[in-house]
């Protein structure tokens, strides 16, 4: 996935709107100097792309490999080296490692979400939530399928999904024919709705594509899964929503769930990324005789 130069402008931006005084002030923006990012605990690196994009927008030259994203980085993994004028390496370091920190912080929780659904059952999806962080929307996507993860809805404009809120407003109108009016009206939309119990589930099962299921335990979904008959393209999708997260997702996979809806990973802590800067050779010498 990418990222757009605008994104990364504005990152920029944040951190060094008027330039770097302390560096300005000491004289040290000619000055040759090496930056180095590895792997401080184990981690899935997200957004190493990124960050040499931020070195290079800087000034730096990225040198040697750079750890893909999506990949598992033990301990000590080197994941991205640069070197350029001291302004550029320091103006960028601490942008590229909090972003390198935060978004594999979200990539390792989603990537330890995934593992522990699918040692029970290997063919389900974990699937993030839109309630990303704010202003965070593009980044935490690449950093959810770096973990393995799908996203569940990027925004209102993509799915049709009818919350119990929506229901409210529309009296005492059935859930069936909510359902079929939307089908009229959106007919090339996946229709999803939210339900909050065993028997509403099973109400709209003919009607729906896929069900999601609001804070019902394991075994209520397991009830649902048992109840259902699910039609010939497989549907409807069973879809376990709230309060998902390392300790229960097995026991939600075992329910039967066809994916799991869980914003757990957006509340992450930081990977631990270590930088080392330190003086460098100027570029022009480099190669030549010693």
């Amino acid at each position: 996935m990418h990222i757009a130069d605008a994104e990364l402008d504005r990152l920029i931006a944040e951190d060094l709107p008027f330039g770097d005084l302390t560096t300005d002030a000491l004289g040290l923006g000619p000055c040759p100097a090496s930056i180095t990012f590895a792997a401080r605990s184990p981690l899935v690196a997200c957004c190493t792309e990124e960050a040499a994009r931020l070195l290079t927008r800087l000034g730096a030259v990225v040198e040697g490999p750079m750890l893909p994203g999506g990949t598992m980085a033990p301990p000590g993994t080197a994941l991205l080296a640069a070197s350029g004028p001291a302004a550029g390496i320091l103006a960028a370091w601490k942008i590229a490692q909090n972003l390198i920190e935060w978004a594999s912080g979200i990539a390792t929780a989603t990537r330890e979400l995934v593992d522990a659904a699918r040692a029970v059952a290997p063919g389900i999806q974990i699937a993030c939530t839109r309630k990303t962080v704010p202003l965070t929307r593009a980044l935490s996507v690449k950093a959810v399928r770096a973990g393995g993860g799908i996203l569940h809805r990027t925004g209102l404009s993509e799915t049709v999904l009818v919350f119990p809120e929506h229901r409210a407003l529309l009296g005492d109108e059935a859930p069936a024919a909510i359902l079929a009016r939307l089908r009229r009206s959106a007919p090339e939309r996946t229709l999803v709705i939210e339900v909050t119990s065993v028997d509403d589930a099973l109400a709209v099962a003919s009607a729906a594509d896929v069900i999601q299921l609001e804070k019902f335990s394991p075994a209520e979904v397991a009830r649902v899964v048992a109840g259902v008959d699910k039609r010939a393209d497989r549907r409807p999708v069973i879809a376990a929503a709230g309060g998902i997260g390392p300790g229960n997702a097995a026991a939600y996979a075992a329910s039967g769930a066809d994916v799991l809806v869980t914003s757990f990973p957006y509340t992450a802590r930081p990977a631990e990324v270590q930088v080392r800067i330190s003086p460098a050779r100027p570029l022009s010498d480099r190669g030549s005789p010693s």
